[in-house]
Order: structure tokens, then C-alpha cells, then sequence
């Protein structure tokens, strides 16, 4: 599966559009990240790939068919999005919130949930180390684990595209690097991932690619490590940063990026 988005533009109005020439790919066992300051397209863009805005210019393509063109129906069967704010009134449990993501899949006649169904819902929340958390009240579970289900409910789809909005959103520092570790994880089983993120540590995390959107409406796609530049994330945004590399145990190098605050050395000798 390769997803392809050639020379876009997305916004609202074709005459003055969020991003144009908007131009990456993500395939089968890869992470994209999109990254960009607030209010550049992000999180339009994955409106127009899930057909909820219209793509003004360009194309976007799943194995050469025109995404734009499939009906919600189609969308779903083979596009899982997993929204930034998760909002649940009703007290379902974990496993019925799971099984929504098989809604448009049921194929019996009552269109009751079948056994193959079940399995699937319970395969995914055991992907996601839920499974515990079965008959559980949604609302009564933490952030973290709320997540989780909702990569569970996106899993029993069963799509070939995962779309992430910011899934680290709100999350403490412990819940947020399990969710990086999953996405991780998601990719290594062969999903393709695209992953809205503010984060460019996420990038290096998760081993991506990275759509870098700018402030002046360009973007830079490429490996994470030639796109997260200290000239690029200034462009971005107008901030300066010192790129830190290092390398694990496990021989695995990373990269982090560490603000450069003004004052820091005076802090570092005396303001303690």
C-alpha cells in the first residue's frame, strides 16, 4: 500500500490555500510525520484525505486510485483515523467502543456483530495491552489508556492507512512515550501511519518520515534526519535549537532537539 499526495493544495479557498505544492508519500511499514507551526494546514490536509474538505489542487492516491473520489464508505474501508479530542457522554464499555470500528463491516443480516467480528475486537485490544479493560466503563479509564483504546477501535477496521491527530495530546510524559512506542509498533506489523504531530522528537522516536510544513507556505519532505535541520525548525518556528545526538544501549542512535533559551548560561552557573 502506498499512499501518494502530489503538488496539493489544502485550505478553504482555492484563491488562498492554507499549503500548496504539498508533496510526500507513506507506504506499507512507515511512519510520516507532519509537522508545522499552528494554523498551517495540518490537521487540513487529513480532512481532505479523509474527503471531509475539498482538495483544491493536485492529487492524492492509494495504490494510483484517487482518494478524493471514493465515496465515506470507501474511505473507511481502507483509512482509520484516530481524532485528537476523544468525547464518549455514554458509559460503553471498552470492548463496545472497540467494536464501533467494525461498524460498516458486520456482514450479517441482522447486522449484529458476527464471531470473526468478536475476534477481531478482541485480537486488537490485545495489540494494544487493553484486553484487561474489556468491561470497563470508558469513561472511567485514564487518558493514557483511553488512547489506546482508540487505536484498538481504529485496528478493528482493519485499514491499510492509520491517520493519528496528535495523539500524545494531553497525555502525561510516561502515557505519552507508550503511545510512541506503539505507533512504533503499528508499523513494524505493516500499517502505514501518518502522524499529526507538534513534537519533532516524534520523528526520531518513531524512526519517520517528515512532512515539515513552514511558515511561508513551503514544505521539506524527506528521512527525519535531514528534514529536522536547526535552519528548518527555525523557519518553522522562529525558534533556535541545538540538535543533541545520541546513541542507546541497544546501539540504536537518536536525535533530540533542546531549545536554546536565552539566559540559559547564567541559569546553568548561578540561577539554580
Amino acid at each position: 500500500m502506498k499512499l501518494i499526495v502530489r503538488d496539493a493544495s489544502v485550505g478553504y479557498a482555492a484563491d488562498k490555500p492554507l499549503q500548496k505544492y504539498v508533496n510526500f508519500s507513506v507506504e506499507s511499514g512507515e511512519v510520516c510525520c507532519v509537522l508545522g507551526p499552528n494554523g498551517c494546514g495540518k490537521t487540513t490536509l487529513v480532512r481532505t484525505i479523509l474527503g471531509m474538505d475539498p482538495l483544491l489542487a493536485g492529487s492524492i492516491t492509494l495504490d494510483g486510485s484517487d482518494v478524493c473520489a471514493w465515496s465515506a464508505a470507501q474511505v473507511a474501508d481502507k483509512i482509520a483515523y484516530v481524532a485528537q479530542r476523544q468525547t464518549q457522554p455514554f458509559p460503553y464499555q471498552v470492548k463496545d467502543v472497540v467494536m464501533l470500528g467494525r461498524i460498516g463491516r458486520t456482514n450479517s443480516m441482522s447486522g449484529k456483530p458476527s464471531r470473526r467480528d468478536y475476534n477481531i475486537v478482541e485480537n486488537a485490544m490485545a495489540d494494544m495491552g487493553i484486553e484487561h479493560l474489556r468491561e470497563r466503563p470508558y469513561v472511567d479509564i485514564s487518558g493514557g489508556e483511553l488512547q489506546m483504546v482508540m487505536f484498538a477501535r481504529a485496528l478493528a477496521q482493519e485499514p491499510q492507512l492509520l491517520i493519528l491527530d496528535e495523539p500524545t495530546a494531553a497525555l502525561d510524559y510516561g502515557n505519552a512515550v507508550r503511545v510512541i512506542e506503539k505507533v512504533r509498533d503499528l508499523a513494524e506489523a505493516g500499517y502505514a501511519v501518518i502522524m499529526i504531530t507538534h513534537n519533532p522528537d516524534h520523528a526520531f522516536m518513531t524512526g519517520a518520515n517528515v512532512a515539515l510544513f513552514m511558515r511561508n507556505r513551503n514544505m521539506v519532505f524527506g528521512d527525519a534526519f535531514s528534514v529536522i535541520t536547526r535552519e528548518n525548525i527555525q523557519d518553522a518556528y522562529g525558534i533556535n535549537v541545538k540538535l543533541v545526538e545520541f546513541t542507546h544501549d541497544n546501539q540504536e542512535v537518536m536525535r533530540m532537539c533542546a531549545p536554546e533559551f536565552r539566559g540559559a548560561s547564567a541559569r546553568k552557573n548561578g540561577g539554580r
